[in-house]
């Protein structure tokens, strides 16, 4: 199995995306690994939410095959220790799935044809973190994950 992370838009901070590739090249010494960056919308403010949402859609629905295992990250979906999202990937890994998504949408979420196409949701928190931060803490926990289905010292419990 492989994992692709997709987003819609570019990360502007600098620092994160330093940070971002550091946990990236981290993380191609146990996994497939890919993150695929959808462009974010242009002339938003002539378009509602639902407008955008659907347009996005078109986007990510674009990037997905029929076969894909396709997780988004969602406020409503389950929440995971760290402990436990290492087992949830390693069954993935385990899996005859050939690619496991993890999607990020853009700020209104998802369109209800792209949660139609989603085989599960993931919350990270319940707290809300900018769309920049997600992307660090995502690639943080699956290299965390990573550490601990192979037992290296990286997690302490």
């Amino acid at each position: 199995m492989k994992i692709k992370f997709l987003l819609v838009g570019k990360t502007s901070d600098k620092s994160l995306d330093k940070l971002i590739d550091d946990y990236m090249k981290r993380l191609t010494h146990y996994v497939g690994f890919e993150m695929i960056v959808v462009p974010e919308l242009k002339d938003v403010k002539n378009r509602s939410v639902e407008e955008q949402k659907e347009r996005e859609a078109d986007l990510i629905l674009k990037q997905l095959n029929s076969g894909d295992d396709v997780v988004l990250l969602d406020e409503k979906g389950k929440e995971y220790g760290s402990v436990d999202f290492s087992v949830l990937i390693g069954k993935k890994m385990l899996s005859s799935v050939k690619y496991t998504i993890f999607v990020v949408g853009g700020p209104y979420g998802f369109s209800k044809r792209v949660y139609d196409r989603a085989d599960a949701l993931l919350s990270l928190s319940k707290m809300t973190f900018s769309h920049q931060m997600i992307r660090l803490i995502f690639v943080e926990q699956l290299y965390r994950a990573m550490t601990i289905l192979k037992n290296e010292p990286y997690h302490h419990e």
